[in-house]
Parts: structure tokens; sequence; C-alpha cells
């Protein structure tokens, strides 16, 4: 008994084992070529004594500089139980866009587990902590403006979240929330933080998510929403109206959106696995309003480097790309050249 049992096990193995070598990588065609970008090598130059951990949030600020959210020595265990002590090192770190060096960083011993970050049109950071279950508005200097969410409780009514992931600031103020891991919706809360209204649920028709894991807005305050599981972004409009879909049997899981400062373009980025442990690695791709790949490179295209899983992006006005890479731990940036 005890040997077919292990013949099962080396069995299954060996399917595994074969399944991963022949499985295809997803890759993009047809795209248009007129919009290359290349990587700026070495561009990063942090401190020494920095601890650079998974770069999970990455916005860029009124000025210019990169904004990144990280765990620092900290690590999410699929299998173990989720941390319960807050993050001794300074977890929000500005960095100038330029020169790679750090400016200025604050936040520590306030997270447990970083995720989303995003900065408004006033200079305020926001942040998602999955370990907290909670959201944060800070003033750019760090200090707390709002906190939503019961500290290390989970819930799905208007004052919990269950790991929320990201945030979108509209114009007035009032916010959307991707809620997230352990919830399939998203949320929107007035400019004080007042719940107003919600939707979504687990699934995978219109309006239904599996993890929505990132959430931008264009100019007419659409939201858009990487469902990532689901392989595609699904657009709304202010209201939750579904409105539209980006999905394309090449897309691996979409970890994040935004948009340009033209509004013009929106950017993603996936992740392609096997068996969700085997990374293929990410592509960064540039749609157009209709929802059409415009550029795509990474594991597809015209980027030869390292294997990454890029979780998060952010667009300075240059239209140069700044990637969160928490395979690698390091945030790579992709400048535009132009094509003769």
């Amino acid at each position: 008994m005890f040997k077919k049992f292990i013949y099962l096990i080396l069995g299954v193995a060996g399917l595994l084992f074969i399944c991963y070598f022949l499985q295809p990588i997803k890759k993009g065609k047809g795209l248009d070529t007129t919009t290359k970008y290349e990587i700026v090598r070495n561009w990063l130059d942090l401190p020494k004594s920095l601890k650079l951990g998974n770069p999970t949030g990455i916005g860029i600020d009124t000025n210019q500089n990169i904004v990144v959210f990280h765990r620092a020595d900290r690590e999410w265990s699929l299998f173990g139980s989720m941390p319960d002590s807050p993050i001794k090192s300074k977890t929000i770190l500005i960095i100038n866009k330029d020169n790679g060096k750090l400016i200025s960083s604050w936040g520590d011993n306030l997270f447990i587990m970083p995720h989303g970050l995003k900065v408004d049109n006033e200079n305020n950071i926001w942040v998602t902590d999955v370990g907290l279950n909670q959201v944060f508005k800070f003033n750019h200097e760090g200090k707390l403006l709002m906190k939503l969410g019961e500290a290390k409780v989970a819930g799905n009514d208007s004052l919990h979240f269950n790991k929320p992931t990201d945030i979108a600031i509209t114009k007035d103020g009032s916010f959307y929330v991707s809620d997230g891991y352990g919830n399939s919706r998203v949320i929107k809360f007035s400019a004080t933080g007042k719940y107003l209204f919600e939707w979504g649920k687990k699934g995978d028709k219109k309006g239904e998510f599996n993890i929505p894991h990132g959430i931008t807005l264009d100019e007419n305050e659409n939201v858009y929403v990487a469902d990532r599981e689901n392989n595609r972004v699904q657009v709304f409009d202010p209201n939750g109206k579904f409105l539209k879909q980006f999905a394309d049997n090449s897309f691996g899981a979409i970890c994040a959106v935004a948009f340009d400062k033209t509004q013009s373009k929106l950017f993603a980025v996936d992740d392609f696995t096997f068996l969700k442990v085997k990374h293929h690695g990410s592509d960064t791709f540039i749609f157009d309003t209709t929802g059409k790949v415009q550029t795509r490179f990474g594991r597809s295209g015209f980027y030869e480097g390292e294997t990454s899983w890029y979780h998060d992006l952010t667009i300075d006005k240059e239209e140069n790309i700044y990637v969160g890479d928490i395979l690698g731990n390091t945030v790579q940036k992709f400048r535009k050249v132009s094509q003769p």
C-alpha cells in the first residue's frame, strides 16, 4: 500500500514536471512597434544600509518623485499565518526619478504587510495594509490624516475590509478601495471616509471579481479594475455600472493598472505562472482607449533581462515607466525611445 502511494506521488510529480516544460509561454502578437521602451540599467541608487523588500506599491508625487511602499525584511508566506508585529524599518520611500537616490523615508513601526499605494493631487499618500486590514491617508511627510478599517479584524461590512489591495482618488477627494483578497468588491467612500456604496462579488462574470488587485480612474472618473485571477481589466462608470473589459487569452494575471498624465493611455502589468508557483515573468502593456494593446514588453517582445514579477507601476510626465518587481525586490525604470 505504501509503495502504491509513493508511485502515485512520483507519477503526479512527473506529470506536473512534464506539463511545466510543455506549457507555452503566453506572448502577444500584432503589436505596434512604433513605440518602444528600453530598461535604464542601474537606475536605482539607494543607500547600502537600506534593504529594499517587496516593492508592492508604487506611485509618483506632484514633484515627479517616485513613492515606493515596500516590505523591508517582511515576507508574506502562502502557507503560514499573517505576521502580527509591525515592520520596524521605514516602509515609505521617496526617490528621485532621475538619479534613483533616496530623498526621504518614513513609515517605520506602522505597517504589518504593505500592499497598495497612491498619491493624490494634493500630494497626500494613500496606502493599504493587507495584514492590518486597513486603509490609510497620510500627508507627504507622513502625518496620519485618515484611517479606515479595524486593525487586524477582517470583515465585509461598511466598517471593515478583508485584505484591501489598492485605492483610487477622485478629483473631489472621494475614493474607491479594491477589497481585495478576502472580499471581491470595490467600495466608494466620500472625501471624509463615509461609506457610500459598493459592487462586486466572487466570480468571473461581468461585474464580478477574482481578486480585484489594482484600481485607477480615467479623465471621466470611470473605474478601471485589475481583476487579477480573471486575467482582465474591467471598466465601470463612477456608480459601478459595468462598461467594458479588456481581456485576451495571452494575458497573465493582471496585477496593476495606471494612466499616463494625459490619461489617453492605460498602462498595466501582468504575471504569468505555472500553478501559481513558478513565475514565467511579467509583461507591461500599453492600451489605447478602446482596449487595443499598442505596446507590450517583458516576457514578450523586446525586453531582455531577469524574470520579474511586476506588482505595481507608475508613469512620469515623460512617459517613463517604473515598475515594482517583487521577485528581484527592485524598482525597474523603462525609458521611452523614439523609432526612426
